[in-house]
C-alpha cells in the first residue's frame, strides 16, 4: 500500500504581532489529500502556539514517502509480541574498527563429547573471546568512569520491562541530533530509542564513517527530562572524528545507560511497549553485548 505525506510551507501571524514561518514541513496522512483547515489545526497542536491570528498554507504538495511516524501493521500488533532489536554476532565480525572481532568456537564438540557419555548422549561447550563492545551492546558507567557501578551492579529497572519511546530522525540534514529532535516527545522515565536507519548500513564500510550521532545539548535535555536509558542504531551514539565522548560522559554520569549498534527500530510504534536490554552480571566489565528487544503493550 502506497503512503501518502504533505510537504508545504505555512506563514502564521499572531493575533499580538509578529510571526513564525516554516518551510518544507511533511506530515503523514490517511487517504490521498488533506484540507488546509486540518494542517492548520495541526500547526497550532503541534507547536503549542497561543494568540493565532491568521494562518496560510502554502506550496502544499502530496507525495508518495515512506510514513516517519507509521505505527506497526495491524497483522503485527498482538498485545505481548516481542521484537527483536539486536544484530547477530558471528565469528570475525567488526563492531567497531580497531577493535578485535569475536572468536568463536568449540571449546567441546558434539562429537568429541560422546566418549564422556553413554552411547547416544552428546554436548556442545562453546568459547569465545571478544571485547564486550561487540554487536548490540548496553554501556555502564564504569565504561567511561572509574569509580561508575559496572555490569554486576546494574539496576535492573533501568533495563528490563522499561516504557520505550522511538525518537524517528530518518532523513535529517547533517549527522548532529539536537535537542530540539526530542522536544516534542514525552521521554520522562522511559527508553528513548533512536532511530537514525543507520541500521541499514550493518555489515558494510559505510557503516563506518559518517554515521548520525547526538549532540551534547541532546544528552543534557534527556537527561534533565528524566530519560531512565538511551539507545541508537548507529555506530556510536556520540561524534567520533574528536577525542571527545559528551554524551557518554553526561549520560553516564548520571547513571543512565546507553545501548548503541541497535537495529530494526522501523518496526516499532512510536510508544506503547517496553524495552529490555539486560547484560550478565559481570564485575569490572563496563560494556557487554545483550539481546535487546521490546515487547508490544
Amino acid at each position: 500500500m502506497t503512503e501518502k505525506r504533505v510537504k508545504f510551507d505555512f506563514e502564521v501571524d499572531f493575533s499580538n504581532g509578529g510571526g513564525i514561518q516554516g518551510q518544507g514541513f511533511r506530515l503523514d496522512i490517511e487517504g490521498e489529500d488533506i484540507e488546509d483547515e486540518a494542517l492548520i489545526a495541526y500547526i497550532i497542536k503541534d507547536l503549542r502556539l497561543l494568540m493565532v491570528g491568521k494562518v496560510r498554507i502554502l506550496n502544499k504538495q502530496i507525495i508518495e514517502e515512506a510514513h516517519k511516524r507509521n505505527d506497526l501493521t495491524h497483522q503485527s500488533q498482538v498485545t505481548g509480541q516481542f521484537i527483536d532489536l539486536s544484530h547477530k554476532i558471528a565469528d570475525g565480525m567488526i563492531t567497531y574498527k580497531g577493535l578485535p572481532a569475536p572468536l568463536i568456537c568449540d571449546h567441546l564438540s558434539h562429537a568429541e563429547s560422546a566418549k564422556n557419555y553413554e552411547e547416544g548422549t552428546e554436548f556442545q561447550f562453546g568459547r569465545i573471546d571478544m571485547v564486550g563492545n561487540t554487536g548490540t551492546y548496553l554501556d555502564t558507567p564504569y565504561h567511561r568512569y572509574r569509580d561508575g557501578h559496572d555490569l554486576s551492579e546494574l539496576v535492573l529497572d533501568r533495563v528490563s520491562n522499561v516504557p520505550g519511546i522511538v525518537v524517528r530522525v530518518g532523513g535529517i540534514r547533517g549527522r548532529a541530533i539536537d535537542w530540539t529532535n526530542f522536544f516534542a516527545s514525552d521521554v520522562k522515565g522511559k527508553a528513548v530509542l533512536v532511530e537514525t536507519g543507520w541500521d541499514q548500513h550493518w555489515g558494510s564500510d559505510q557503516y563506518f564513517e559518517g554515521h548520525p550521532f547526538l549532540t551534547e545539548k541532546a544528552a543534557l535535555y534527556l537527561r534533565d527530562q528524566g530519560a531512565v536509558l538511551v539507545g541508537i542504531d548507529s555506530l556510536n551514539i556520540d561524534d567520533t572524528t574528536t577525542g571527545a565522548r559528551p554524551v557518554h560522559t553526561v549520560l553516564l554520569a548520571d547513571e543512565i545507560p546507553i545501548v548503541e549498534h541497535l537495529c530494526n527500530l522501523s518496526a516499532l510504534p512510536v510508544e506503547d511497549f517496553t524495552f529490555t536490554a539486560v547484560p550478565p552480571k559481570i564485575e569490572k566489565i563496563g560494556t557487554f553485548p545483550v539481546r535487546a528487544h521490546a515487547t508490544l503493550s
